[in-house]
């Protein structure tokens, strides 16, 4: 039996749907077990204790590093930014874990032009910009990451992995696997697209690249079977 592949989601209830469209699509595409749990802030109020600052622009943006705790720094895990949709089998982003990292990310070169984003919210820039987004965590060798540090570290420290000491310890996965729209050129074979300026569930951004197939998957969220439909269906056989 493979083990359990554990996917943590950042959660943000301005943004409740987007989790639970990513989430189904995880899961649709999955060919082995999955475990996805929300980053929520209602329940890490024993371990979080960070004051929001106005630069954030989610509830997530730093909640995102306790996965290794709780993930009792054991095995790997798998964190994701809510506004994405996975469209292939998580299954092949997990077989890219390597022991030589304690991280594995899409290492974008990513300067944002625009100067906002969803919702009014500043967009900054800075180095290793994206790289916290999607992260293949390697959680015994991220022990660093401690709540007490997580609730004090600069965002700097955090997100440019400070906190591992040397950048030979962060390695790479494919890029299909964090595709910035909006960004990077469309492309078929995106295997998790990132909806990082905003996605389709705001209505400024309905027209972004691959706004159809986010919104068939949130139908799909939205599909049951009903008794009159059933009815239907079979007197046409």
């Amino acid at each position: 039996m493979p083990a359990m592949i554990r996917v943590f989601i950042g959660f943000d209830a301005a943004e409740t749907v987007a989790f639970h469209v990513l989430s189904h699509s995880i899961h649709r595409h999955a060919t082995e077990p999955v475990s996805v749990s929300p980053v929520m802030l209602s329940q890490l109020g024993k371990v979080f204790t960070r004051e929001r600052v106005p630069m954030q622009s989610t509830d997530f943006a730093f909640s995102r590093f306790l996965v290794p705790h709780l993930a009792g720094y054991e095995g790997w895990a798998i964190f994701m930014d809510c506004d994405m949709l996975v469209r292939a089998d998580i299954a092949g982003l997990w077989a890219k874990r390597d022991e030589r990292y304690a991280v594995q990310v899409v290492k974008h070169n990513h300067v944002p032009q625009e100067q906002t984003k969803f919702l009014g919210a500043v967009q900054t820039k800075y180095e290793k910009k994206n790289w916290s987004s999607v992260m293949l965590l390697n959680c015994g060798r991220c022990k660093a990451l401690t709540p007490e540090f997580v609730n004090t570290a600069t965002g700097l420290q955090l997100h440019q992995f400070k906190w591992l000491g040397d950048d030979n310890l962060i390695g790479e996965i494919p890029t299909a696997w964090n595709h910035l729209v909006g960004h990077d050129p469309y492309r078929d074979d995106a295997a998790l697209v990132h909806f990082t300026v905003g996605g389709p569930w705001f209505k400024e951004y309905e027209g972004s690249d691959y706004a159809g197939e986010w919104f068939r998957e949130r139908d799909l969220v939205l599909e049951s079977q009903q008794r009159v439909r059933i009815a239907a269906e079979a007197g046409k056989k």
